[in-house]
């Protein structure tokens, strides 16, 4: 089985999610770093564009987008068992977006005016929005609220799960999940975090046992060696195509995929199969030979073209 290599940087609050599920896992994995903004051009020949961060290579097949990588993390190594129900997915996909959405003005509220100007251009082109520091910094306070109020639900989950966990006895994905947004507003902001879980009980113990669980085993790896190891590998065979896909995608299709809400930067390639999960494009780079980019469904678009 292919190694797998993450593509990440270090202060990245999505690639800190699928750290703590490698360390999970107990997983061997290398480490690649790139840079925070863009150009990325060491990853881009993999991904066909796509620069957002983290990306998960294993020889010649690519997956992004963290809810994909923590996907093929479980199908690869699925002991222990971290994807308990389908609700470890709706955890994550409330991570991702609206507990993630109120992080930001919380943290950039109070770092803002402190931001270099280059980080504000990338952020500004991968949102198609303005870096409005004045209006973050206005919303911090009421975001603040909602922040304390979606750390209760993690607080109450632990709770009724009965446990240390919030799958009760042992940790998966769901924890992970959660994790990431504490761990982001931590790292920047402590004393604010420390401010916003006052008086839960659960919470301070959750999040130490969770930053004892360390990453998994990683190693470092240069761009250049994790590009020629996608040259001389071949992509592993597609999984089961979909004959009832609500697009009507058939594999051969000339198709393009892209996020539905930043960075929507469009690959294209040839479809090798999609269904309820996922969707892989074929491409071609000369830095890379052949690949298999893989997509989610979920938080994605897709079209032929």
């Amino acid at each position: 089985m292919a190694e797998l290599i993450l593509h990440h940087y270090d202060t990245s609050p999505f690639s800190e999610k699928v750290r703590v599920f490698l360390g999970m896992k107990g997983l061997d994995w290398r480490s690649v770093i790139i840079p925070v903004i863009a150009p990325k051009p060491d990853l881009t020949p993999l991904t066909g564009g796509y620069r957002r961060t983290p990306v998960l290579q294993a020889g010649a097949d690519v997956y992004i987008d963290s809810q994909l990588i923590l996907a093929e993390i479980e199908r690869r190594h699925p002991e222990p068992k971290l994807v308990r129900s389908g609700m470890d997915w709706v955890v994550n996909l409330w991570a991702d977006r609206p507990f993630f959405q109120a992080t930001v003005p919380v943290i950039f509220g109070a770092i803002g005016e402190h931001v270099p100007a280059a980080f504000i251009k990338d952020r500004e082109q991968l949102s198609g929005r303005p870096f409005d520091v004045a209006a973050m910094k206005a919303a911090a306070g009421p975001m603040r609220g909602q922040w304390r109020a979606m750390a209760s639900w993690v607080e109450k989950g632990l709770e009724g799960a009965g446990g240390e966990w919030l799958g009760g006895g042992a940790p998966r994905l769901a924890d992970a999940a959660a994790y990431m947004n504490f761990w982001f507003l931590g790292s920047t902001l402590p004393e604010v975090a420390r401010t916003l879980i006052a008086g839960y009980d659960r919470l301070p113990a959750w999040l130490d046992r969770i930053a004892a669980l360390s990453h998994g085993r990683r190693t470092e790896l240069a761009a250049a060696d994790a590009l020629d190891l996608a040259r001389a590998a071949e992509p592993d065979p597609a999984l089961a195509h979909d004959p009832h896909d609500p697009l009507g995608l058939t594999p051969g299709d000339p198709v393009w995929a892209m996020a539905d809400d930043y960075g929507r930067d469009r690959v294209s390639g040839v479809l090798v199969a999609a269904n309820a999960e996922r969707l892989t494009l074929r491409r071609e780079d000369p830095r890379v030979g052949v690949v298999h980019v893989h997509f989610p469904r979920a938080g994605y678009l897709a079209a032929r073209g």
